[in-house]
């Protein structure tokens, strides 16, 4: 990758016969080739927008009047929408703030992608409506989910502001004939249109995780930048072995089909990438589970599942592979005052900064891991900006699109979870 330094020792002469065969691995990373291909021909052809996004950037001025507006109109930014309508901004948006409010300028944004009364209900009691946003964003226009959240906000939006209601809101979604563009066109709604060969969980670098993160003060270039460089291997035609992302592919695949590794943990040491985890999450969990294939995503947290997961992963079943995120944080943050650590047992400690002991930290849980035959690769991040941020997202869904061809599945589609979506509607019919 162009802006990481990525080690794996996930294979045999390092683990013995926890790891994966280097001959075996050969064997399938030479068949990614054909999804590299692949890529590039989608590329060249247009009919994967998404990896156009990285070297565009004429779609980002119309958002930036839309921006600039809720910058200055709002004190609060909600965005309703659920699963890759909401992940990729929120994600991106916790660069901005990671939960201590937002940068200077800045509204406080608000991600509602679940469907709990009592948060939805708090929210509306607690914001000022009248200096309240909202972003709706629902690519088929049909969201149940989001249009419930939606109907309430309008409803609690004109009992504040009246018929200047329409103005609050921001629709995001396909083009033509849905219920929500018809509701948006109904009370006089700006509407942006969400590319319908971009699929939500793929979004994060299109005006659907964009826009949010504009509005938080974040440059929406530096993140496509950041992209940009993840992709070039792929489209300048490298071979697999120098593109990251296909060595990831073909490591976890390998390591399902060979050594019954079943699950993949992602494990930042970055608070602000604890909603990166719930991104891949998705990412790799719908795209890859099908007929029967795939590997189940953990996300953690370091330093905290050290303390509530570590446990597990060193001493229980042997079926998982570890992806550790180290931010290069040594010597940062507030210095532990030595008169304060002057007990014998502080010692350790006194002089030390909070970074210090991050960096010690990640690097003990990497090296545990390894030393417990584990398979392991490091990302090892010089900073966390836009530019960083725009590469990892970039790199996950190209290894998630080139594992799903190894497996021989679509990474693009979800067609297990219509079932619920059904019963859902039949069981509010119920209670008519």
């Amino acid at each position: 990758m162009s802006y990481v330094h990525l080690t794996s020792t996930c294979f045999t002469e390092a683990l013995g016969s926890h790891g994966l065969d280097r001959t075996r691995y050969e064997q399938i990373l030479a068949k990614t080739e054909d999804a590299l291909t692949g890529l590039r021909a989608r590329h060249a052809d247009g009919s994967l927008p998404l990896l156009r996004l990285p070297e565009t950037s004429d779609d980002l001025a119309p958002l930036r009047p839309v921006a600039d507006r809720y910058r200055d109109r709002y004190d609060d930014v909600v965005l309703l929408g659920t699963g890759g309508s909401s992940l990729g901004g929120k994600t991106l948006c916790s660069l901005a703030d990671c939960g201590f409010g937002p940068r200077p300028g800045a509204p406080r944004i608000h991600f509602f992608d679940n469907v709990d009364p009592h948060s939805i209900t708090a929210m509306l009691d607690s914001v000022a409506l009248g200096r309240t946003g909202f972003l709706v964003v629902s690519k088929s226009g049909s969201t149940a989910e989001t249009l419930t959240q939606f109907l309430i906000c309008l409803s609690a939006t004109q009992k504040a502001v009246g018929d200047a209601a329409g103005d609050h809101f921001t629709a995001i979604t396909e083009p033509g004939d849905n219920v929500l563009r018809r509701l948006a066109t109904r009370f006089g709604m700006a509407i942006l249109d969400h590319d319908p060969g971009i699929g939500g969980r793929y979004s994060a670098l299109s005006l659907v995780g964009l826009l949010p993160a504009m509005i938080a003060g974040l440059d929406p270039v530096a993140v496509r930048e950041g992209a940009a460089g993840v992709l070039a291997p792929v489209l300048d035609g490298a071979p697999p072995e120098l593109v990251e992302p296909a060595i990831g592919a073909a490591i976890s695949v390998g390591l399902a089909a060979e050594n019954r590794v079943t699950t993949t943990v992602v494990m930042p040491y970055v608070d602000r990438l604890a909603d990166f985890g719930l991104w891949f999450r998705q990412l790799w969990a719908e795209s890859l589970g099908k007929n029967g294939k795939g590997t189940t995503p953990v996300n953690a947290l370091g330093t905290v599942d050290q303390h509530s997961q570590l446990q597990l992963y060193l001493d229980g079943p042997r079926d998982k592979m570890f992806t550790v995120m180290m931010l290069s944080c040594a010597g940062s943050g507030p210095v532990v005052e030595p008169s304060l650590a002057d007990d014998e047992a502080l010692g350790y400690l006194a002089g030390k900064t909070i970074g210090d002991l991050m960096d010690a930290e990640q690097r003990a849980t990497a090296e545990t891991l390894i030393r417990n035959n584990r398979p392991t690769r490091i990302f090892r991040l010089p900073n966390l900006d836009e530019k960083m941020m725009g590469a990892l997202m970039m790199h996950f869904m190209l290894e998630t699109i080139i594992a799903a061809h190894l497996l021989g599945v679509d990474p693009f589609d979800q067609p297990a979870v219509e079932e619920g979506k059904i019963l859902t509607r039949e069981y509010l019919a119920e209670n008519d």
